[in-house]
C-alpha cells in the first residue's frame, strides 16, 4: 500500500474538513473554520450560479486560507407527473390538516448537478478544493476542474465506490460511514444493506486505494478523531458538531430538536428528497415510512413536502422539516466554530 503524507495534499493547519451542510450554513461558517486552521466548506448544491459566486466573493475577501466547494453530481431523472401526483395524494391529508392548498405548479426542485455553466461561473476563482456527492461529473468536467489546480474529493459509501472514484479522477476519498448526517453519497448502489460504519469502511477502503482517505460519520469528539487516524484516515470531515455553533444558520426548531436530548433518535429516510439521508426522527418520517417507494425520485420528492414544511414551521412545528443530524451529537456546543475545531484537534 502506498505511503501517504497528509501535508502533501491538504494544505491546512489542522486535518479537519467542515462538512458542507446545505440549509444550516453559508460562507460565514466556512470562513470561520478556514481561518481557525481547518478546511471550511460551502454547500453549493442548492444555490444558483449567482449565489455561488456571491459566496465565493465573500470567502475570498475574508480569508486567504484554503476552502472547499461542494456540489451534487447526480443525473437528473425525467419529471414523472403520475408519480408526483400519487405522492401529492399521499400528502393531501397533511395539507388539509394544516389548512394549506397544494400548489398546482410549485417551484421545481432546486438540487441541480454540477455543470459546464457552473464551471464557467466559478473558473475565475480557481477554488483550491471541490468535493462531490453522488459520484463525479463527466470526464471532461473532471479534467476541466483539475486544470485549475483544484483538488477533487468525493464521497464513497462502499469499497466499490471508492475504487471507482479513484479510477475516475478523485484525488481523495471521503469515506462516509452510515453514522453520518444528511444525504448518503451512494451512487453505485441503492441498497442500504451495503452501508457500513465509518470504522469498517475506512479499514476496507485504505487497503484498496492509493489516494488519501477522509473519515466522515459520527466523528464529533477528539477521541473519535484520533480513532479515525489510528485506522488509516488522513483527515476527518465533521458536520454535526458544528450544527449549534455561533456561525451556523441552523433554525431554532432544528437547534431545539438537537438540544432536546443529546442522544436523540436518528434514522435514514428518503421522504424529504427521494434519496436516503439521516436526520432526527419526526412525524413525517414515522408516518410516511422512513424509506418508502412512494417518494418520487431525487430531487423531486422535495417539491410538495417543502410546502408542508414551510406552513408547519410558521406554526412552530418541525413535523415536516428535514432535521439532518448524525448519530453522535456529543460534540454539539453553542460556542464558536473555532472552539469546536480546536477541541476536536486538541490544540
Amino acid at each position: 500500500m502506498k505511503q501517504r503524507t497528509f501535508s502533501s495534499w491538504l494544505h491546512t493547519e489542522l486535518p479537519i474538513i467542515q462538512a458542507p451542510m446545505a440549509g444550516v450554513q453559508d460562507s460565514k461558517l466556512a470562513i470561520a473554520v478556514s481561518e481557525a486552521g481547518g478546511l471550511g466548506s460551502i454547500p453549493c448544491g442548492m444555490l444558483s450560479k449567482e449565489r455561488i459566486v456571491e459566496e465565493l466573493e465573500s470567502i475570498t475577501l475574508a480569508t486567504d486560507q484554503p476552502y472547499n466547494l461542494n456540489f451534487f453530481c447526480h443525473s437528473m431523472p425525467n419529471f414523472d407527473q403520475e408519480r408526483q401526483a400519487q405522492w401529492r395524494n399521499r400528502l393531501a391529508p397533511y395539507f388539509e390538516e394544516l389548512e394549506l392548498d397544494i400548489a398546482t405548479q410549485p417551484s421545481m426542485a432546486t438540487r441541480m448537478p454540477f455543470s459546464e455553466d457552473i464551471a464557467d461561473a466559478i473558473e475565475a476563482f480557481k477554488p483550491p478544493y471541490i468535493s462531490f456527492h453522488f459520484g463525479l461529473p463527466n470526464k471532461a468536467l473532471v479534467e476541466r476542474v483539475k486544470s485549475w489546480g483544484t483538488c477533487i474529493l468525493s464521497s464513497a459509501t462502499t469499497v466499490e465506490e471508492a475504487i471507482w472514484l479513484e479510477k475516475n479522477g478523485a484525488d481523495a476519498i471521503i469515506a462516509q460511514g452510515v453514522e453520518a448526517g444528511g444525504h448518503r453519497g451512494m451512487f453505485l448502489t441503492d441498497d442500504l444493506a451495503t452501508q457500513l460504519s465509518v470504522e469498517d469502511l475506512i479499514k476496507k477502503i485504505v487497503d484498496n486505494v492509493t489516494v488519501p482517505v477522509v473519515a466522515a460519520g459520527g466523528i464529533s469528539t477528539a477521541d473519535k478523531v484520533e480513532q479515525a487516524f489510528n485506522i488509516g484516515a488522513e483527515a476527518v470531515q465533521v458536520g454535526t458538531a458544528f450544527l449549534l455553533c455561533d456561525e451556523a444558520t441552523t433554525s431554532v426548531l432544528h437547534r431545539d430538536a438537537i438540544k432536546s436530548t443529546q442522544s436523540q433518535h436518528t434514522a435514514i429516510t428518503n421522504v424529504y428528497s427521494g434519496r436516503p439521508a439521516r436526520g432526527i426522527v419526526n412525524r413525517a418520517m414515522r408516518e410516511l415510512g422512513f424509506v418508502t417507494q412512494e417518494a418520487p425520485q431525487f430531487p423531486y420528492a422535495s417539491i410538495d413536502i417543502t410546502q408542508l414544511r414551510g406552513q408547519a414551521e410558521q406554526q412552530g412545528s418541525a413535523d415536516f422539516s428535514p432535521l439532518w443530524c448524525g448519530e453522535s451529537t456529543d460534540g454539539c456546543k453553542e460556542v464558536s466554530a473555532e472552539q469546536i475545531l480546536r477541541e476536536l484537534a486538541r490544540v
